[in-house]
């Protein structure tokens, strides 16, 4: 039996919050009579309320892979205009897609995957998963600024949380958030007038970028898959 059901929700729907597959699989399953409603088959389009006991009558075996990916710098994540090229149609993985973005000036780990059920509980602020980046500016940085983004800051129409920033030398610095605000970092920076030279992703929680270089990816399996579903609740 799933956890206590929300009300009024359509049973692909929570079958996904669950984590038991993906919505559009869920309804392959759903028509394959493995999930029941309260002892009965459910249908497509069934609804599930308060109280209902859903049940998936076997366990699934999924064919989710993931990969962690180099994005080079100059290469967009999703939705190319003219003469631009993105990530899908540069790698050789077929049927996955990116979860999150880097925006086109900046490089380093996406990861990839088939699986849909990551891309919320990854994404969303609330749950607060670290990401750590490697900064190199045009211009020495001062102790003082770093200290300005440890604490958070508010900027134009955003408020960034507390982060972690550490010093690698006179031009570099890293910096962790756990939060993912668009062009977070670059307004951070030009707010304490540090131009970026580049901007690189080298971690997203317990998945790191390593020895990749710009377009290579690896396979994310093992022991470094069971703690990054598990740090997801999956």
């Amino acid at each position: 039996m799933l956890e206590e059901s929300p009300k009024n929700i359509r049973i692909n729907k929570y079958l996904a919050m669950q984590g038991v597959t993906t919505r559009r699989d869920a309804d392959k399953i759903i028509e394959a009579g493995k999930v029941t409603i309260n002892g009965r088959k459910a249908v497509l389009g069934d609804r599930v309320n308060e109280g209902d006991k859903v049940e998936v009558l076997k366990k699934l075996k999924n064919n989710f892979v993931y990969f962690a990916y180099y994005k080079p710098r100059g290469i967009i994540t999703h939705s190319p205009q003219d003469g631009e090229t993105d990530i899908v149609s540069l790698i050789k993985i077929k049927g996955v897609f990116p979860i999150g973005r880097l925006d086109k000036d900046s490089e380093g780990l996406i990861l990839l995957t088939n699986d849909g059920r990551i891309t919320d509980r990854l994404l969303n602020p609330k749950y607060e998963h670290d990401k750590e980046y490697i900064v190199k500016t045009r211009v020495p940085i001062k102790e003082f600024q770093l200290k300005v983004m440890k604490k958070g800051m508010d900027l134009e129409g955003m408020t960034t949380a507390p982060c972690k920033t550490r010093l690698i030398d006179d031009k570099l610095f890293a910096i962790t958030i756990s939060e993912g605000q668009k062009h977070q970092i670059r307004r951070m920076c030009d707010a304490l007038t540090l131009p970026i030279d580049s901007l690189k992703r080298v971690r997203v929680m317990n998945i790191k970028l390593g020895q990749l270089k710009p377009n290579e990816y690896r396979k994310i399996e093992g022991e470094e898959l069971k703690e990054f579903l598990k740090s997801l609740s999956l």
